[in-house]
């Protein structure tokens, strides 16, 4: 699986005959402008993707804070940003594709074969003298048609017997996994058995995906082999899609845990652990 591509690819890509559609997935915990970055300058002939509304459903307790959106709505939101059939895809945000790895996986997931992240992100493309333009895309209508299925997922009695039986990766920050802070959901821990595997530590200091082969030994030193099922979790699903996107790098099919620690700590019935 072609996992990621480079800003000097993208930029003559661009400039053939056949473009990739752009999407630009400016989202953080916590800053809600977005759409205001965008506008302010983004890689030209880029479409604004919303994560809160269009890559994902309606937060609840019992489903999370990010749940999957229905395949109906994905397919609106994709027609939306023009992907057809035959397109090929390539999102970037400006933080190391934590946020743009959620679009990635879901396209993936809707069984859209050619999708890409742009390694570096916006920052990786400024940085290599590449210009930037404002204001708003509005691509022609696409005609995608979404079907599920195209990558792995897990619930969380599955996610449960991960941790027991294969590997449960935690993508959050190593202080959140101990359950020292939780910032935003009502109880702080991690599933039992799960391992700490922070995101950010796929990324070297420029923001971009470490080589294959020191991912490769990043997820053996935490248990993840051949022999035995991936799965990963976050807070609510988005930068777990990050993680599965590292180990795809590496050539490890990974499942997703779309509820994640939102859903789980929000069901009383589910253990807690905290701690290294």
């Amino acid at each position: 699986m072609n996992v990621l591509i480079d800003v000097d690819e993208l930029a003559a890509r661009l400039g053939s005959g056949s473009p990739p559609v752009v999407l630009d997935v400016r989202w953080a915990l916590g800053d809600p402008r977005g759409h205001d970055h965008y506008l302010a300058g983004h890689v030209p002939g880029a479409v604004y993707v919303d994560l809160e509304t269009e890559l994902a459903g309606p937060p609840s307790p019992q489903d999370g804070r990010h749940p999957l959106p229905t395949i109906e709505n994905l397919q609106v939101a994709a027609r939306r940003w023009g992907v057809r059939d035959d397109s090929s895809v390539v999102a970037y945000d400006d933080m190391g594709g934590t946020s743009a790895a959620r679009v990635w996986w879901l396209l993936r997931w809707a069984g859209v074969e050619d999708v890409r992240l742009l390694d570096g992100g916006l920052g990786a493309w400024r940085a290599s003298g590449y210009p930037v333009e404002g204001g708003v895309v509005r691509p022609a209508a696409g005609d995608v048609t979404l079907r599920p299925g195209g990558m792995p997922i897990v619930d969380a009695d599955e996610a449960a017997d991960l941790a027991r039986s294969g590997t449960l990766l935690d993508a959050r920050a190593v202080e959140r996994y101990r359950g020292d802070i939780e910032p935003v959901d009502p109880v702080a821990g991690h599933i039992p058995g799960a391992v700490s595997a922070p995101t950010t530590d796929n990324l070297n200091r420029n923001g971009r995906f470490l080589a294959a082969e020191l991912l490769r030994e990043r997820f053996i030193e935490l248990g993840v082999d051949q022999t035995a099922p991936v799965g990963v979790y976050c807070g609510s699903g988005v930068t777990a899609a990050h993680e599965v996107a590292a180990l795809a790098i590496t050539g490890i099919d990974a499942a997703l845990y779309p509820g994640s620690w939102s859903q789980w700590c929000n069901d009383p019935s589910r253990p807690v652990s905290t701690g290294p």
